[in-house]
């Protein structure tokens, strides 16, 4: 362990708050007797109870008497719900992650520490070869990666159990470990023995193949901060001038998006994923797509955007005086304009029902634009005003208290419009804050 401790001590501060998942099995009290035993460090140790063994209280209850008694804060957190009922591997660490991100702000820490192994990185590059991944994905674990910190990453399980023998360090045993209905499990069973009958020191090959590919991925991720620059932007990727690229840049630049969009998440991007992305870039249509995890890819004209698939809630506001909307658009009342936009509107109280309302769009909403006859659907006056597809599901509508629409703020204003010459007594204006 002497190269953990190296490692650790260049990269640590004492002053530094650390944030450390703790299974309560062999490799994470390893970690934990390392850290607690020859730094200095604040220390807070995570533990998931992932729902599916009920060993997994005995052992936070271990964990929380082993932190009382050497001034560790302990932190719990149990997975109560996963999708469709059933347990899923990459959702339980999805929102592991997540569990150990909130902790690191809500501590301020500098790092989260795991326990992964030179096995586990064996049993990672393995994984993602047969699946399909990019070139940071086949890089399997980095030992460092922002926050994220994996110091046993160059020893062995066999030399943390040995280390564990020495000390004499308690810990559990995981049964599912030995299922081989898991995916990492069947790896670890079936095929890493093949590759150490070839060589007992295989891991260390793994090791050097992981650290060589990081050089070429360092390599190609400056070329691409260099091009990006006018490519990428505050989350939108402008996609005439992505197609200006090769085919392997565009690809690069999406990883990297995606990369920076994520940040603290959990999204690994593959190979079906990428498929679908640059589908959506040649179709040239308004279109959205599920990528896991939480995140969507969707086409608004010229731009892609990738991002968290937030759900969109409906709201509906009665109106008074003033009200802000999606911390964005402002409408309020004024007591005169000139402004014949569509960002002011001019009501005749007498001719609507009053009081006005805010509220995003519904399936079967139509309005009477001013100087039309007939009715038109909202949806295509928003398409026609090339309103995002996705804003289109929440940007503000005014109607009366009969639910009839009487503006689309900044977009169209509705047969109810007064003239300047014309008799009115309520005049709103909207306008729109920048970010």
């Amino acid at each position: 362990m002497n190269e953990v401790l190296t490692f650790l001590n260049k990269l640590l501060n004492s002053k530094d708050t650390l944030i450390l998942g703790v299974s309560a099995g062999p490799d994470s009290m390893c970690l934990l007797h390392l850290l607690k035993n020859n730094f200095s460090n604040k220390l807070i140790c995570a533990y998931v109870n992932h729902g599916v063994r009920k060993d997994a209280l005995k052992e936070a209850e271990f964990l929380k008497t082993y932190c009382i008694d050497n001034n560790i804060i302990f932190e719990y957190m149990e997975i109560k719900e996963y999708q469709n009922n059933k347990f899923s591997e990459s959702e339980g660490r999805r929102k592991r992650y997540q569990f150990f991100i909130e902790l690191l702000n809500k501590y301020q820490a500098k790092y989260i520490l795991t326990a992964h192994h030179a096995n586990d990185l064996e049993e990672t590059i393995l994984m993602r070869l047969t699946r399909g991944s990019n070139l940071k994905g086949y890089i399997g674990i980095p030992r460092v990666n922002n926050h994220l910190v994996r110091p046993l990453l160059t020893v062995t399980k066999k030399e943390i159990l040995e280390y564990n023998k020495l000390n004499n360090i308690k810990y559990f045993l995981d049964y599912t470990n030995d299922d081989t209905n898991y995916t990492r499990n069947r790896f670890r069973k079936k095929i890493i023995p093949l590759f150490e009958e070839e060589d007992i020191n295989v891991h260390k090959k793994f090791i050097k193949f992981s650290e060589e590919l990081s050089k070429y991925n360092n390599y190609v991720n400056n070329i691409i901060k260099d091009k990006i620059k006018d490519i990428y932007n505050n989350g939108i990727i402008a996609i005439d001038k992505l197609n200006k690229e090769a085919d392997f840049i565009q690809e690069k630049i999406i990883e990297y998006v995606i990369e920076d969009i994520q940040k603290d998440e959990i999204f690994d991007i593959n190979d079906k994923n990428k498929k679908d992305i640059m589908q959506l870039i040649k179709e040239k249509k308004n279109k959205q797509i599920d990528l896991g995890n939480g995140f969507i890819g969707r086409r608004s004209y010229n731009n892609l955007i990738i991002e968290k698939n937030n759900i969109i809630e409906d709201y509906n506001y009665e109106f008074n005086n003033y009200i802000k909307v999606l911390d964005k658009y402002v409408i309020e009342k004024c007591d005169n304009s000139n402004d014949k936009s569509n960002n002011v509107i001019r009501l005749n109280s007498k001719e609507i029902s009053l009081p006005l309302y805010i509220r995003n769009i519904h399936n079967d909403d139509v309005m009477i634009v001013k100087n039309m006859v007939n009715s038109k659907k909202v949806m295509d006056i928003f398409k026609n005003a090339k309103i995002d597809i996705k804003l289109r599901k929440t940007y503000p509508i005014v109607v009366d208290a009969k639910n009839t629409i009487i503006w689309l703020p900044k977009i169209k204003k509705s047969t109810f419009d007064k003239e300047i010459s014309e008799k009115y007594d309520i005049i709103l204006k909207c306008t729109e804050e920048k970010e």
